[in-house]
């Protein structure tokens, strides 16, 4: 027999749908994230403390090797503020904000944006000199889907601080 035509779904129930896939892409998260011990001792001893943090994001780890010029990722020093749940992932408002000086051997020279499943994972870096005032930043940017987005900043002595945020997008962007 043939079934009647059903009505489109409406907002509601694509919603629903996104909210549920983006829980269960969560969910696994965690199983790959557990998984990883086995890859830690392949991965170069400066990005073994950031790789437990990104999961199974290799183009991340290859952005963040390149931002770090071979110096240590350490966690911390570093604060991210973005929401944690986006209903539209076109215009996602964002700070960044480093410790540290803006002059002297511990000065923040550069900070960095990236993102975990974006088709493009460095989102942005800005570099900045004595008289940037303080080492903070503030944008919009876009976000695929829900992901990890991590920040990251590059002191004059050759340290690399970060700190990650778990983003949770209703409505994607960057598909077209």
């Amino acid at each position: 027999m043939d079934r009647p035509p059903q009505p489109p779904p409406t907002l509601h129930h694509a919603r629903r749908r996104v909210l549920a896939a983006g829980g269960a892409g969560l969910g696994l998260g965690v199983g790959v994230r557990l998984g990883l011990g086995t890859v830690l001792p392949a991965l170069p001893l400066h990005l073994r403390a950031a790789a437990v943090d990104l999961g199974d994001a290799p183009e991340l780890q290859r952005m963040l090797a390149r931002f770090a010029a071979g110096a240590p990722v350490l966690p911390g020093g570093v604060r991210l503020d973005l929401p944690e749940l986006v209903e539209n992932g076109n215009a996602v408002p964002v700070t960044v904000e480093a410790e540290g000086p803006l002059s002297g051997p511990g000065r923040v020279v550069a900070l960095a944006l990236f993102t975990a499943r974006n088709p493009q994972p460095e989102v942005a870096e800005f570099r900045l000199g004595p008289r940037s005032g303080r080492a903070r930043v503030g944008t919009r940017i876009r976000l695929s889907t829900s992901q990890k987005v991590m920040a990251v900043a590059r002191l004059a002595d050759a340290t690399v601080r970060y700190a990650t945020v778990d983003v949770l997008v209703t409505l994607a962007a960057c598909v077209e």
